[in-house]
């Protein structure tokens, strides 16, 4: 257990002056950089309402944050890093960085993902958060605190306290509304975050070891661990009257040996990931959704073992069930759920398309031997005013000839690179290898037009 891993200082020193870097002070001058590249960066990519719509109100969270929240969490020897906090930072970075890499194959801009990142993330941790506040309001809201005080603590989301579950409805709200500002396939871009959100929960869950939360119960095997006084494990068992009342040494004593449950859930949480990348080359996810459906599938029923290990939530609702195992029983319905209707979809086919009867449309052959559909020798794609062009380089030596016209929404070409052979792709995601978009996709960014069939 490690809760705190340093202390930020709130002033620095620097030729007899005194700087603020907390509040008003530095970190808040560089975020405004930072800040105005990012807006400046999507503004060119998807249009000034989109940058604002997408990152401006992240942005304008961080700087709040910085502006008001540090200052406050100063406890005298500056404002504390917290080895949970630490780790949820590492945990976004991380499950992006993946998401990223998949999104380069499935149709996705490192902009998009780096966009729906911040929302999901920070709408996650609102979710995560009120979700633990509810379930343990006792703890904010005592008896002769404050509002001041409740709130502060409510907060402080570093030193500890989010609810993976919890942060379900927040954050799928927040993707459903990204991929609706975007014109995208919702579906499709579940499939390509879910192993980077399976990457964050694993990593997430060792900050949830440095903190001492959500821990197991009394254990006897070798690679049990024991807790230091004032920790979460330790309180309880305290509070059950299972601690002797001094150590050997005259201090207070360790917690008994218990389960590292967290530990347990990281490891877990890992496996999944692999599972999900590998299931993204496999028949299951032959359809748009199956891979997020299968993580919805896997991750509960591992949930509802590693429950019975842990014992930091007691039986929910008159069962013997805690919360979270309920809300697995929930989330397991919801597969079965999404699984129905993925079937009900067409598969895509070699090429990453989806059609209806299973072929890879204009730019592959048909499934079951079917006539093939040669490309075209030259295509116009014209850009909707609010959607995002994404070009790419060919790979496939049938279209190494296509010439390719690319206009905005008023007809005008856009400059493809010099001594390259550019292709687009739909934002929808359909396309994924396929190098051109037919228009054909009902939510296609793209509209085709002028097309000379070869």
């Amino acid at each position: 257990m490690l809760s705190t891993l340093f202390h930020i200082p709130t002033r620095i020193t620097v030729g007899g002056a005194t700087l603020p870097l907390v509040g008003f002070g530095l970190f808040l001058a560089v975020w405004g950089i930072v800040a105005a590249v990012m807006l400046a960066r999507t503004a060119a990519a998807h249009g000034w309402r989109a940058a604002v719509e997408t990152v401006g109100v992240p942005l304008a969270i961080t700087a709040a944050t910085i502006l008001w929240l540090l200052p406050a969490l100063d406890d005298g020897q500056g404002v504390p890093v917290r080895g949970y906090g630490a780790m949820l930072l590492l945990a976004a970075t991380a499950g992006t960085w993946l998401s990223i890499v998949r999104g380069r194959s499935m149709g996705f801009d490192a902009d998009t993902i780096l966009a729906l990142g911040m929302e999901v993330f920070l709408w996650g941790i609102v979710g995560a958060r009120l979700f633990y506040v509810i379930e343990y309001h006792d703890q904010f809201f005592a008896a002769g605190r404050s509002w001041l005080e409740s709130l502060a603590a409510v907060l402080n989301v570093a030193a500890g306290g989010l609810v993976v579950f919890g942060s379900l409805p927040t954050a799928a709200l927040a993707a459903w509304r990204f991929a609706e500002r975007r014109g995208l396939s919702l579906p499709r871009l579940a499939d390509c975050i879910a192993p980077g959100l399976l990457v964050g929960l694993a990593i997430g869950r060792i900050g949830c070891f440095l903190n001492g939360c959500c821990y197991g119960g009394p254990c006897d095997l070798p690679w049990a661990v024991r807790f230091p006084p004032e920790s979460p494990p330790w309180l309880d068992q305290a509070a059950r009257g299972l601690l002797p009342a001094a150590a050997a040494d005259g201090g207070l004593p360790w917690s008994l040996p218990v389960h590292p449950a967290q530990l347990y859930a990281a490891v877990d949480a890992a496996i999944l990931a692999v599972l999900a990348c590998v299931a993204s080359a496999t028949p299951l996810a032959r359809r748009d959704g199956q891979v997020f459906a299968l993580v919805l599938t896997l991750h509960p029923i591992s949930r509802l073992l590693l429950e019975a290990i842990r014992v930091d939530e007691p039986p929910a609702l008159g069962t013997p069930l805690s919360i979270s195992q309920l809300v697995s029983l929930v989330l397991l319905a919801a597969a079965a759920g999404l699984w129905w209707w993925t079937f009900q979809q067409p598969p895509r086919g070699p090429t990453g398309s989806a059609d209806a009867d299973g072929g890879s449309g204009p730019a592959g052959s048909r499934a079951g031997g079917g006539p093939r559909v040669l490309p075209p020798d030259s295509l116009t794609i014209r850009c909707r005013e609010d959607g995002p062009l994404v070009v790419e380089m060919p790979t496939s030596e049938p279209f190494a000839t296509l010439s390719l016209r690319v206009t905005d929404h008023l007809g005008q070409a856009f400059p493809l690179p010099v001594g390259k052979r550019a292709v687009a792709l739909c934002r929808c995601g359909h396309t994924q290898t396929r190098p051109f978009c037919d228009g054909s996709h009902k939510s296609c960014g793209f509209r085709a037009a002028d097309t000379a069939t070869g």
